[in-house]
């Protein structure tokens, strides 16, 4: 497809080069299209008297300010490319429940949001975001809202649930929308992080990282309970655990001495697990970081997230404090070199991606 191509269907579609991170969801998607797995679904829960109509026009709002919520995405001239949509209002899907008994209501719920959660999206075609309402009862709904990561990212999530808590306060009241306009959007920072990395400030981030991955990496060959399967199916599960009071509490204390953080403290501790099912002294972690160090994209639904590297030295047997020492150094570095696209990694050594 080219350019020219997509003006003629409408004048008003215009194309942005991609980001970073976009590009290799979109590689990921035509090496594996259809597929659920980079779905991002949020639920949630209203008590209460819920005004539909007025729901449905704070979306249409936040569909309106951000505009990666009208992109789709296809090669042009062969690119992988952001294609901006005009805003156009949006229908939310009801399904209405409230008919059924009381718990083949809840099991009904739990069904839909799966069912939700694993459609696919089509990259060409879109829309990204998908918006379901669940009249579960009366006076109770479940709103499910699912993007696709190639849009969205955790912190994004929160930006949209926030908006819709303010803008359904506003609306519900017969006040305009309180939030101001925005000053820029996603397809200004891909044009920004395609400018800045380069130069100067590539060459310099990226010797850090060839220094940081140089050498032999190690792969951490984890005790299983049964063997690996030759064909990945990504049936995985999710194990929560809460830390007690006390515990998290004494995390906090201990970082706050060692003048760390509780994620470098909790990091140090997991790598020190590694360590003892493997018997590594090199142990590399990846971590997400939000990548959201400027004040102007905070508020900015998108992908902006980005994976580093922690690779940590734990030879010479530390104690707990030496190797929080160690975790607090290289976490520190990497958030210097965060903006490399962990993409880019790949030519620092042999690193898969």
């Amino acid at each position: 497809m080219t350019e020219q191509n997509l003006k003629s269907i409408d004048e008003e579609v215009y194309v942005l080069p991609t980001s970073f991170a976009q590009q290799r969801l979109w590689f990921l998607d035509q090496f594996e299209p259809n597929s659920p797995f980079y779905n991002i679904p949020t639920a949630v829960r209203f008590k209460g008297n819920l005004n539909v109509p007025v729901l449905e026009k704070c979306i249409n709002e936040i569909i309106r300010r951000h505009e990666t919520l009208r992109t789709t995405f296809d090669a042009v001239e062969g690119k992988p490319s952001q294609i901006i949509h005009p805003y156009k209002p949006r229908k939310i899907l009801t399904i209405d429940i409230s008919g059924l008994a009381g718990e083949d209501r809840e099991r009904e719920t739990f069904r839909l949001a799966g069912e939700e959660a694993r459609t696919p999206f089509d990259l060409r075609r879109g829309p990204l975001l998908r918006a379901t309402l669940i009249k579960v009862a009366e006076r109770e709904h479940v709103v499910l809202i699912t993007m696709h990561h190639i849009i969205s990212d955790g912190w994004s999530m929160g930006v949209f649930v926030r908006e819709i808590a303010a803008l359904y306060d506003a609306y519900s009241h017969g006040r305009p929308s309180p939030l101001p306009e925005l000053e820029i959007q996603y397809g200004d920072f891909a044009a920004w992080q395609e400018e800045y990395i380069a130069g100067e400030v590539l060459e310099n981030q990226l010797g850090y990282w060839k220094k940081q991955l140089g050498g032999d990496l190690p792969v951490l060959e984890i005790p299983a309970d049964r063997p690996r399967p030759t064909v990945q199916t990504a049936r995985g599960d999710n194990e929560d655990i809460v830390i007690p009071g006390e515990i998290a509490s004494a995390i906090r204390n201990l970082a706050r001495r060692e003048g760390a953080t509780p994620f470098m403290a909790l990091t140090a501790a997991f790598q020190t697990l590694l360590y003892r099912y493997t018997g590594l002294e090199d142990v590399l972690v990846g971590s997400p970081i939000a990548n959201r160090n400027r004040a102007e994209i905070e508020s900015l639904i998108g992908f902006f997230v980005n994976t580093l590297v922690l690779r940590t030295d734990l030879s010479g047997d530390p104690t707990f404090r030496e190797l929080l020492q160690r975790v607090k150094k290289v976490t520190l570095e990497a958030y210097d070199n965060q903006d490399v696209p962990f993409e880019r990694l790949g030519c620092c050594n042999r690193i898969a991606i």
